[in-house]
């Protein structure tokens, strides 16, 4: 059975360098793509946009035993085009925040300031060191090291993750794509016989300990080098943010249009790859 390498942690806002003004109380995709810009999702996405095309290789070999060729290139080019991300995150953040201008105005209070805005560029720039396949397993190295000459620190990190739920919403987010990208193989007639949905949630169900463990070993290296720089009380002030009332729904708004946007895009290369296998035109 297939087993999609879809998984991608929606960490990072980017850096909010100005505060966002509502006229009215309804929010618009125009208000939502203006706050995105603000927050810089462009310098996120283009990281995103990385991380997905070197996934498309990886299903490369392993869907089409590395003979995927241009065709394959070509979809994953187009799915991943950053421009086409940008328009799925701002649908999705649109309907994730409704008319809660107030947990705009949250956002805006803490990531426009001095600290938000330093917060945002260091967990943008270690995302995108993480690309590097020495830097993620030096990550990895500190973090183990992190946990035993300085276990108050680890601690922060760990209180961090659980603030913000990262490991739970990040695991769903990587769950939800992959069924998606089944139900897009089966929408292109790749599953002969018919697949049931039953049993494509029973195969992505049977995924959840692997892509747990895959979660926790790539985030918690990734907190600690992302907020290296900051200092214990810097990181707590982070903390009490997550924690507040509008921290809480910022979080959950900003999960819910990553979680949107590859949803969509684990879709579409499902149905590309579905018809790539029959030997369809794309």
């Amino acid at each position: 059975m297939l087993r999609p390498l879809l998984a991608s942690l929606a960490l990072g806002f980017g850096c909010l360098c100005a505060p966002v003004t509502l006229a009215q109380s309804q929010i618009t995709q125009a208000d939502t793509t203006a706050l995105g810009s603000l927050l810089q999702i462009d310098a996120l996405i283009a990281v995103m946009s990385a991380e997905g095309r070197a996934n498309g290789g990886d299903m490369a070999a392993d869907i089409f035993a590395g003979q995927g060729g241009d065709a394959w290139q070509a979809v994953v080019d187009h799915v991943y085009d950053t421009a086409h991300l940008r328009r799925l995150f701002d649908t999705g953040l649109t309907q994730a925040l409704a008319d809660d201008t107030a947990t705009i105005s949250a956002m805006t209070a803490f990531f426009g300031s001095d600290l938000g805005q330093r917060v945002l560029t260091h967990e943008i720039t270690a995302r995108r060191a993480l690309l590097d396949p020495a830097t993620v397993k030096a990550a990895s190295i500190a973090w183990e090291k992190l946990q035993s000459t300085d276990k108050p620190r680890a601690a922060q990190i760990e209180r961090f993750a659980k603030a913000n739920d990262l490991i739970d919403s990040n695991v769903v987010g990587s769950m939800n794509a992959n069924f998606a990208f089944y139900r897009g193989l089966a929408d292109g007639g790749a599953f002969d016989p018919p697949m049931a949905e039953q049993e494509m949630l029973t195969e992505v169900w049977a995924q959840e300990a692997d892509v747990r463990a895959d979660t926790i070993d790539w985030l918690y290296p990734f907190l600690a080098l992302a907020y290296q720089p900051l200092t214990a009380d810097e990181l707590d002030q982070y903390i009490a943010f997550s924690e507040s009332p509008g921290g809480a729904k910022a979080n959950v708004a900003i999960f819910k249009a990553f979680d949107s946007m590859f949803v969509a895009i684990s879709k579409e290369l499902g149905r590309s790859a579905a018809r790539l296998m029959a030997g369809q035109d794309i």
